[in-house]
């Protein structure tokens, strides 16, 4: 059973994985009170909306067809004549409109809509509801069919941070077995709290260590003989976290589970997928076999009475470790945790950074 994260800890997890934990408007509320994630998520959306309209909500050219009878844009004369409308004095034209009906801006609508079928305060639902007048002209649109492949720039910063809000809102809908209808779940569930587990642990590195270690979630290519390439069917080593002051690396699998060890025959062991994942990484990366990479598989604390904590190994010239991270404690604890991997492996000591 995973422990409960207070609301305060998974803002500032919110806070470093989508980069606003300097952001004036958004850093007051983690002085705020909140009675689950989805309030949250709500308040940051409402924030972030507020913000953009200071600096104008965004627009997009949409193509837009329709039968006119003074011709602008570019006129269609085949589908002009086949629904007659040429008869009519009309021509059927296509033209681009500047319109707030934006892609974005139907996700934003969509998942502001949705919240609002949440257990989140009256509160929230009036800042929400006052979202969906404002793009009152704009479509909805399902979920299930958004390309979160977008793009920003930096006049974008507010949009990037309500994708993102929005990714989560969606990714906490639950289906209802009994009426076929969605419905919110108060909290994450481990899949998305996963994703959102190994973002914190990446940008963290990124903001507080940005002028020691390059910090980044690459992919790691195997160590196949150059005499005998035939990668073509391998699977994809893709790291969640790699960080490296000059020649020392260090490979972070971060893991977000209800169980975070199996029992084998009565002994209770770490995952051996996870394990053998780990390895795999550190092995492949290390390719001169230098020994100065080393790995660490990095639990999200749970119930469990044994955690695998502090665990070390030394394998074939490289380090192994296991390390569990309690998300239940006081923020400050869980970045002096963080700080502590980074004097044990890279010999940094950030004693400044044991504040919020």
């Amino acid at each position: 059973m995973k422990n409960s994260i207070p609301i305060k800890n998974v803002y500032y997890m919110l806070a470093y994985a989508f980069r606003f934990l300097d952001r004036r408007d958004i850093k007051k509320l983690a002085f705020e009170q909140f009675d689950n994630d989805l309030e949250l998520l709500a308040k940051i959306l409402f924030v972030c909306f507020v913000s953009q309209m200071k600096q104008g909500i965004g627009r997009d050219y949409i193509e837009n067809t329709e039968s006119v009878s003074t011709p602008h844009g570019k006129i269609n004369l085949t589908k002009s004549i086949e629904s007659m409308t040429i008869y009519k004095r009309q021509l059927v034209c296509s033209y681009d409109d500047f319109s707030i009906d934006s892609y974005m801006n139907r996700i934003i609508k969509t998942a502001a809509l949705y919240l609002l079928k949440a257990d989140i305060s009256r509160e929230r639902k009036i800042e929400l509801r006052k979202i969906i007048a404002w793009l009152n002209d704009v479509k909805t649109i399902d979920f299930h069919l958004i390309n979160w492949n977008m793009k920003y720039d930096r006049n974008k910063q507010n949009y990037h941070i309500m994708m993102n809000i929005a990714y989560l809102i969606f990714n906490g809908l639950l289906q209802s077995e009994a009426d076929g209808k969605m419905k919110m779940s108060l909290f994450f569930d481990d899949q998305t709290m996963n994703k959102l587990y190994e973002k914190f642990i990446l940008e963290y590195y990124r903001k507080e260590y940005k002028d020691e270690l390059n910090a980044r979630a690459s992919y790691i290519e195997w160590d196949i003989d150059k005499d005998f390439d035939n990668s073509d069917m391998l699977p994809i080593m893709k790291s969640d976290v790699i960080l490296k002051n000059k020649e020392a690396v260090l490979i972070i699998d971060a893991k977000y589970y209800s169980k975070n060890t199996q029992i084998w025959h009565g002994v209770r062991t770490i995952h051996s997928n996870n394990l053998y994942q780990i390895y795999a990484y550190v092995k492949n990366y290390d390719k001169m076999h230098s020994g100065q990479v080393s790995g660490m598989l990095l639990y999200a604390k749970t119930n469990e009475t044994e955690q695998p904590d502090g665990k070390v190994y030394h394998m074939d010239g490289n380090k192994i470790s296991v390390n569990v991270l309690d998300l239940n404690q006081d923020f400050i604890d869980i970045k002096r945790k963080l700080n502590g991997f980074a004097k044990e492996f890279f010999g940094l000591d950030k004693v400044n950074n044991e504040r919020i």
